[in-house]
């Protein structure tokens, strides 16, 4: 609970606590611009163990990992191909084009998975009048798909049908921790058959900012360089990375219990008529919630009144995301809430 209201509409949402506070406050820093703040390369190393790449690269934010990922895999005029509701094609600004001058080739999947048939049918023959696609992206977990899984055996088909017409890959990990943690299977295996994986510290493990690009030497270099041609290298940034250190350490084993909130709350509201909610789509801590003939956006203003904050994400969709803050004791408040307002 933030500010006496329950917070879900994402898990960024998330303070820092006493104890990543006294972390970032007692952060030996340097100038990371000039390569010398120990806390970004004791991270930075940390992260690359995690996920068995050689080298990280400490940035601000997801979006620029995803893009450091495609700009330094891809040229201007290539295509590249990715699920038709992923995070990189929706919610990045138009991203790909603007900054890598990179056309987008979408495959529609089932909640944001799709399947080595899918991405062979996609990849553009050789003829001078299509754009040749350069690059795969797969995201795990995936944000629309509500917070849905990879099987690790769907991810080797892919990547496996990807190699075999020579594309790179890039992994768009921003919750792979949840992914690692619901599924069993650990980050080096997700992130084997990728080139590239951007992580996130804020989604999930509650630092305040950051997230890491991973993947081998010669590809972080060039990520470096762009990332301080677009404005992302910092100075003393070993106060930000002290805190995705103590979120790494700290708040990875407690993911389970995010999920475990967020099928409750899915069972809980399942029954309440005039919304519609699926318990066993809920794999990770997302939990959408079908609104029917109810406008998504006065149900949300409803609820808030109610103390209760969830995320509009359509007309009649909502999304409801567990995380940190969100205790097991507030899920029937939550219920509660929603059996009022309908």
């Amino acid at each position: 609970m933030l500010n006496g209201k329950i917070d879900l509409r994402s898990d960024t949402i998330t303070p820092p606590d006493a104890g990543m506070r006294q972390a970032m406050a007692d952060a030996i820093v340097g100038d990371d611009v000039l390569g010398d703040d120990p806390t970004v390369q004791a991270l930075e190393k940390h992260v690359a163990e995690l996920l068995g790449k050689e080298k990280a690269l400490y940035v601000p934010s997801g979006t620029m990992a995803n893009q450091l990922a495609i700009r330094t895999q891809t040229r201007p005029g290539d295509a590249m191909i990715l699920e038709a509701n992923a995070h990189i094609d929706c919610y990045e600004s138009g991203a790909p084009a603007a900054l890598a001058g990179v056309h987008t080739r979408r495959v529609t999947g089932d909640r944001g998975r799709f399947s080595a048939q899918l991405l062979e049918a996609a990849i553009p023959i050789k003829n001078d009048h299509f754009a040749q696609a350069s690059l795969v992206c797969v995201e795990n977990t995936h944000n629309q798909g509500g917070g849905s899984i990879w099987p690790l055996s769907q991810i080797q088909d892919v990547t496996g049908t990807a190699r075999k017409h020579g594309l790179a890959l890039h992994l768009d990990g921003a919750r792979l921790w949840n992914a690692s943690a619901a599924s069993g299977v650990s980050l080096a295996d997700y992130a084997a058959t990728f080139d590239t994986v951007s992580v996130c510290f804020s989604k999930g493990l509650g630092a305040p900012v950051g997230s890491a690009l991973v993947g081998p030497s010669d590809l972080i270099e060039k990520a470096r360089f762009y990332r301080k041609q677009q404005g992302g290298a910092m100075r003393q940034v070993g106060i930000l990375a002290a805190a995705a250190q103590y979120a790494l350490t700290h708040n990875r084993d407690r993911l389970a219990q995010d999920h475990d909130h967020c099928r409750q709350l899915a069972e809980g509201l399942c029954g309440i008529g005039g919304i519609e909610v699926d318990p066993e789509e809920v794999e990770t801590n997302m939990l959408f919630i079908e609104t029917g003939k109810h406008d998504a956006a006065t149900l949300t203003q409803k609820l808030d009144e109610l103390g209760i904050r969830v995320l509009a994400t359509g007309p009649s969709t909502l999304r409801a995301v567990t995380n940190l803050t969100f205790q097991a004791d507030e899920v029937e408040r939550v219920i509660h809430a929603f059996k009022q307002v309908l």
